[in-house]
């Protein structure tokens, strides 16, 4: 069986332990680049794995982000942030890494030999989830197994691995390949295939904000605004998108409970949050084709207004 990828030697590696720093901050740098730009090639494969996520959270299932060693920590992070930065339920996410996310720098490497406690934390998959792992090799026995019990249960399989004949991806629904090159430090896959499992990840998850409706012109409308940088910040979306003053955009916010979306259609002449709620359910969520609504309502409510006034 041929050597992965993700074992082989760097060309540029022989040696460097005897030159200096900076030349090998250089050929560390650009490993970085490499990999990253490695991620282009997984484009289309990556579009259709975040629409499966969507559908996923539209549906009410839940996505299961399920990984080992520092693959478990690329996908941790993204998993962590969808609530705060998308306002995805937390009840929507689930969070599995080999041996638990580390406590402290002690982080053991056996834990991704260890699969038998995956079954019963799988019990309640079904056809409504999307399970995503994420493993180097892609031929981690904690990342098969799991792969092999979302199959089972017939969940939409999303994996995402460095090597090209990777176990996983024989299971998928949608594999994702990123081409990284061999590691400068010889398996070290937090490194350049860590770099580009990470820009993979981000992608997914905000192409499934996108399709969601939760993303405008760049802006998160969908934040959850529970602190004081975050409430900042949807008071400027606010008054970015509707024009509001920043006075009318606080009482918008603070009407909506902190709902971004509601505040944003409130301050554009929503009456009020149950009109907001309708506008964004007719429109699937998406922000745009609500506020297009109401300030058609609103033009028309000001061009027959003035037209009753001529006549009277």
């Amino acid at each position: 069986m041929p050597k992965a990828t993700t074992e082989k030697l760097h060309h540029l590696a022989a040696g460097i332990d005897s030159q200096p720093a900076a030349d090998v901050a250089s050929i560390l740098i650009q490993g970085q680049i490499s990999a990253a730009q490695s991620v282009e090639n997984a484009k289309a494969a990556i579009t259709t794995a975040a629409m499966a996520m969507a559908r996923t959270i539209r549906a009410g299932g839940s996505l299961y982000y399920i990984a080992a060693g520092s693959s478990g920590l690329m996908a941790a992070a993204d998993a962590m942030e969808l609530g705060g930065t998308f306002g995805i339920p937390a009840d929507q996410i689930r969070i599995m890494m080999a041996g638990g996310i580390p406590t402290s720098a002690y982080m053991p490497g056996d834990t991704e030999d260890a699969t038998a406690d995956l079954e019963a934390n799988l019990a309640n998959l079904s056809e409504e989830d999307t399970v995503l792992v994420v493993s180097a090799s892609g031929s981690t026995p904690y990342t098969l197994e799991a792969a092999r019990l979302a199959v089972a249960a017939k969940s939409t399989l999303i994996a995402i691995a460095n090597n090209a004949d990777a176990l996983l991806f024989e299971m998928s629904t949608h594999a994702i390949y990123l081409p990284t090159a061999p590691e400068i430090v010889s398996g070290s896959t937090r490194m350049g295939a860590g770099t580009a499992q990470k820009i993979a990840l981000n992608t997914l998850s905000t192409l499934m904000a996108l399709e969601l409706g939760h993303i405008y012109d760049g802006m998160m409308v969908n934040l959850r605004a529970d602190n004081i940088k975050l409430r900042e910040r949807a008071r400027r979306i606010v008054t970015t998108i509707t024009g509001a003053t920043l006075d009318a955009a606080s009482a918008a916010i603070e009407k909506s409970n902190g709902n971004v979306k509601y505040a944003c259609l409130l301050a554009a002449g929503a009456q009020s949050i149950t009109e907001a709620s309708d506008l964004l359910g007719d429109s699937g969520g998406h922000l745009r084709p609500a506020l297009e609504k109401i300030r058609a309502k609103t033009r028309w409510e000001t061009t027959h207004h003035r037209t009753e006034g001529t006549r009277s």
